[in-house]
């Protein structure tokens, strides 16, 4: 009782009534209504750092702060247990950032296998996504959207502030413009375009980028992929020269490895920024200026 007691006190929702109670499901919708509400909202995290999102499961306490919230930014269909609470307790107070824009399909620019076995596991994934892919805040300029509709949606909440969500929006709009414009440069002149991924859950920057991704597994981090895909992963590492296999900051790289040492390559981590690590440090744009940093360096860009 104490434990529950202390979790309820620490993200209690409802206690400041001069600020905008604000639950958001995962680290990139943290960062969004942080930026986009400012002193103006208090921003609870249902996903702890270092822990993988998409597993998340919510304990009562957390129950209570969605059931609280003023405002629940969330992404559905990619945390079952959200979606779940939302559903049972977020009436009209819940924003779906997934309805902003269309969300590409799961294997959008991803790797074509046309004909080749992915794997049940892959497939059973994608049904529970809807065959669409989660992970739209790696582009910048889809991520700068939802911010704009999110300050719509928080000056509905509070319209004596209206004016202060726009404005805030359109400098986050200006700092994501910016980071689209670094990795436009960037990625513009490179050796290869291909990156070969632990899962694919970079389908969105790979399209705005005109990069492709060839996946080792669908978009669940934790499916093992079958030798079979092994086999074609690295026999296409190979035909595209990679020097490098990306694994993730929250899930194991063995796989990666194993990868790695058949052809030659070495590791990196390329991170999806579902959430930061429990270390913290660093923020959305500062961990996306690294991932930058480590694609120029694989894709040998000049």
């Amino acid at each position: 009782m104490t434990a529950v007691s202390a979790c309820s006190t620490d993200g209690a929702t409802g206690d400041d009534p001069a600020r905008v109670d604000v639950v958001a499901a995962f680290y990139p919708l943290q960062f969004v209504a942080e930026r986009v509400g400012g002193d103006a909202v208090r921003v609870t995290n249902l996903a702890k750092p270092g822990a993988e999102p998409h597993d998340l499961e919510l304990n009562p306490a957390q129950v209570g702060q969605v059931s609280e919230a003023e405002l629940i930014v969330y992404l559905a269909g990619f945390q079952p247990a959200v979606d779940e609470a939302v559903k049972q307790n977020g009436g009209d107070r819940a924003f779906d950032v997934a309805t902003v824009q269309p969300l590409l399909d799961a294997a959008a620019g991803g790797h074509d296998h046309e004909g080749e076995a992915a794997g049940a596991a892959e497939h059973a994934e994608e049904d529970e996504h809807g065959g669409k892919d989660p992970h739209v805040w790696l582009d910048p300029t889809r991520l700068a959207t939802i911010g704009d509709r999110l300050a719509e949606r928080l000056g509905r909440a509070d319209p004596d502030r209206a004016a202060e969500y726009t404005a805030r929006a359109r400098t986050l709009r200006t700092e994501l413009e910016k980071l689209d414009a670094e990795y436009t440069a960037g990625l513009k002149t490179c050796q290869r375009r291909e990156i070969v991924v632990s899962h694919t859950a970079f389908g969105y920057l790979t399209e705005r980028y005109r990069l492709e991704q060839i996946g080792l597994s669908g978009l669940t981090p934790e499916d093992e992929p079958a030798p079979q895909r092994l086999a074609e992963v690295a026999e296409e590492a190979r035909e595209h020269q990679a020097t490098t296999i990306f694994f993730e900051t929250l899930v194991s790289p063995k796989v990666a490895e194993t990868i790695a040492r058949e052809v030659g390559a070495k590791t990196a981590v390329l991170d999806p920024i579902e959430g930061l690590p429990a270390d913290g440090g660093g923020d959305y744009l500062s961990v996306m200026r690294d991932n930058l940093t480590i694609l120029r360096t694989a894709l040998s860009c000049s």
